[in-house]
């Protein structure tokens, strides 16, 4: 379990600001201040993180009245495929026109993601065949995607898609993209600067947490090594000297060689630290990985350069970043979403740490055994 955790009991999972956020089309993208903002309409990415976070709250209590609107985020997603091209849009205005005949490559692999998980996760048949069906059809365009971190959601949708079913095609698919990551980091990475690219930039721990999974589940210690060192280093690298999480800024990022920027800081980047760590905690069976992650999750409660909560306890939201001055006080889509998934997996992680002879249908986890089904069962979550 946790050993660090301040909270008894855990951090309250609320959904407050995350339904005042969606209505019947499906998550707005930005809000102004907890008011959702109509004027951006709506996008994929987003409403696939909001699928994303249903399902994890539904498999945490079993409980199939969840309040999240599972079915709406899903059919958000299945009416942004554009049959002509077999690719998503993304951007929807408020008056559901889409704005766009393709989105973005990130929002391609992040649909994929979701749709994996939810064939994988999904509480009855229904939602899984449609989620199945429609990743039977994305699939394919995963060969185009020309990003690193667009590879490393897709490759995590595909490796929760394969823990439920057996699909050759989808396995070819997930070692194809898998070694391609690999040998990416391989041409660039060096004993100093275990990265990618030459600067780290966003969404960071995505690409080690993505190698990691599909490592672990091709049995290759080459990948999982990998992914564990550049993981680390991402960690050093955004430790502060007093031990608090200080963020890679999105103003000036950190190059090779160069510094770290400071601001503005991206709740985003915490969450995805989270989820890789818990990831590492599975593998590796060390539960300072844990601990890790909890200190990440400390920033969004004002363990961070300013020692300001962005978290809003009277919302369920979370701003949209830290600046130099302070908080950017909106709570739009992404920042509280990126709250509320990292309470749900530290929630997931200390359920079946602390319980799992007692919890009914919940998958545990044979930590550190490369190649063990109940291990892999979970991890792709993570």
């Amino acid at each position: 379990p946790i050993t660090s955790a301040p909270w008894n009991p855990m951090p309250e999972i609320d959904f407050h600001q995350l339904l005042a956020m969606t209505d019947d089309t499906g998550l707005f993208q930005h809000a102004r201040y907890a008011t959702p903002d109509p004027h951006h309409g709506y996008c994929i990415d987003d409403n696939a993180r909001a699928l994303i976070a249903a399902l994890l709250h539904q498999r945490l209590t079993g409980d199939e009245a969840s309040p999240i609107p599972l079915q709406r985020y899903l059919a958000f997603l299945v009416y942004a495929f554009n049959d002509d091209i077999s690719r998503f849009r993304n951007f929807m205005s408020y008056d559901r026109h889409w704005l766009e005949d393709v989105g973005s490559h990130d929002s391609q692999g992040r649909t994929i993601w979701a749709l994996g998980l939810t064939v994988q996760l999904a509480p009855d048949e229904n939602a899984r065949g449609a989620a199945r069906n429609l990743l039977h059809r994305a699939m394919p365009a995963v060969h185009d995607l020309q990003f690193l971190r667009s590879r490393a959601f897709a490759l995590l949708g595909i490796d929760a898609y394969l823990q439920h079913e057996r699909d050759d095609n989808a396995r070819q698919l997930r070692d194809h993209v898998a070694e391609h990551l690999f040998a990416a980091w391989c041409a660039n990475a060096s004993d100093d600067w275990p990265w990618w690219e030459d600067v780290a930039t966003y969404d960071n721990a995505k690409l080690p947490h993505a190698l990691l999974v599909a490592g672990h589940a091709m049995r290759r210690p080459d990948m999982v090594d990998a992914a564990l060192r550049s993981l680390a280093w991402l960690l050093d690298v955004q430790t502060a000297d007093a031990g608090h999480l200080s963020i890679i800024g999105n103003d000036g990022w950190l190059p090779r060689g160069g510094e770290r920027a400071p601001f503005d800081q991206q709740p985003l980047e915490a969450h995805a630290l989270v989820h890789a760590c818990l990831a590492a905690a599975r593998v590796t069976g060390h539960d300072a990985w844990a601990d890790h992650a909890w200190r990440c999750f400390r920033w969004f409660h004002g363990r961070n350069d300013l020692n300001i909560p962005l978290y809003d306890e009277t919302t369920g939201g979370c701003q949209d970043g830290l600046n130099a001055n302070g908080p950017n006080a909106n709570q739009g889509a992404e920042s509280t979403l990126a709250y509320l998934l990292s309470v749900l997996e530290i929630h997931a992680y200390q359920h079946e740490r602390t319980a799992p002879a007692r919890a009914q249908n919940w998958p545990t986890v044979g930590l550190g055994l490369v190649g063990d089904n109940d291990a892999r069962a979970w991890l792709s979550l993570w």
